[in-house]
Order: C-alpha cells, then structure tokens, then sequence
C-alpha cells in the first residue's frame, strides 16, 4: 500500500538529519508482519543473494533490466556518475554515533551500498547521472500491536535531466514496478516465517 509523504517526514528517523536536502519521492507499507525487534531480519531479506524462490518476478526484473541496459548504452551509470565520483557518500555527513556504529549491508545485485543501519532504520544509497537515491527501510508500529516493514525513496535529481527523468518513469513504478515488487517482499517474509529463525536461505514449501 502506497502511503502519504508525511508517513516518513512525521517519524524521527535520523535520515532527516543525514540527508534534509534530499525529496521524498514513495512511501510504501511493507507487507512485512512482525514483533517489534524483526527489522534487521528484514535488512537481511534485502540483502540475500536473489536465488531460486528469491529471484525478482519477472514483472520487476524485466524493466530493472531493461533500465539498466539503456543506462549503459547512454553513459548513465559510467564511472565518474556514482557515489564517491559525481557525489559524495551520504557517510560523509554521518554524525560521529552513526558512523562508528553498524553500517549494513550492501545489496548484491543493486548499486546500492549502506550508509547506516539501527535498530528501526536502514538507509542505502546509489547515484548516477540522473539521480542520487536513497532507499530507506524503517520498521514500524502497525497499529494493531504489531510492527511491519516501510520503505520511502528519497531523491535528488541531477539537474533538468534528473528532473525529467524522474517524471518519465513514474507510471512505470507504480504499475510496473511496485505492485510486483511488494507481493515479492511479502512472499519472501512469509517463507521466511516457516524456515528457521533467522535464516534467508529458503527452501519453497511443498
């Protein structure tokens, strides 16, 4: 479920501080039911190897794909466009607490690598000529006493072209990319859910 731009901005999450400049593109409420301490289980469901039943839908892999191949033919994402190149790591702005505690994982088949992680937040980053993006992952009350996962987009576009860019893909996210993705997330927690506490090597339930 698509949620309103004030279900991020209204909580206290310590990406405010680290990245204030950046917009709030998508909210989104995780399919992700939980107890109140399961949030690094969920960091650990996105940063698994995508094998076997963990491989994207073809809904969603299909368009990253896709994106991907064009952004080579057209120099999107050559070197000198990322992190650390066109833009500094959000590290850099890290307060001296959150850079000397965890910092999470990256993602294995994203170029998205962590800034930080705690107990209810995970935010991981990417850049490239169009845009520098930050994907966080919040765990929070679900209002029925349990927790679920929440995930927002936070973007800086580069320029006119980042700005237009943003505006093309946006119907693509939302009937393309999303629906599939969080039907993928959810599948993925619930198999998690019959497995052993704790592991992300799922095995399909017959």
């Amino acid at each position: 479920m698509r949620l309103p731009t004030s279900a991020h901005t209204s909580r206290p999450w310590r990406i405010h501080e680290i990245a204030p400049d950046f917009r709030v593109e998508d909210v989104w409420a995780l399919p992700t039911p939980g107890g109140p301490d399961d949030h690094a289980r969920l960091v650990r469901q996105f940063a698994a190897p995508p094998t076997g039943d963990r491989r994207l839908p073809a809904p969603v892999r299909i368009p990253m794909e896709l994106r991907w191949k064009i952004g080579a033919l057209l120099g999107w994402d050559r070197d000198g466009s990322g992190v650390g190149t066109r833009v500094a790591t959000l590290r850099d702005r890290l307060p001296a607490d959150l850079r000397d505690g965890e910092r999470g994982p990256d993602l294995p088949t994203l170029p998205f690598t962590s800034v930080f992680q705690t107990h209810d937040e995970w935010a991981a980053e990417l850049a490239n000529k169009t845009v520098h993006g930050v994907m966080h992952i919040g765990w929070v009350p679900d209002g029925s006493g349990g927790h679920r996962g929440q995930m927002a987009v936070l973007v800086k576009p580069n320029g006119w072209f980042g700005k237009a860019y943003m505006a093309a893909i946006l119907p693509f996210r939302y009937l393309l990319v999303y629906p599939p993705l969080l039907r993928s997330i959810g599948r993925e927690w619930r198999l998690g859910e019959r497995g052993s506490e704790g592991s992300l090597t799922r095995t399909k339930p017959q």
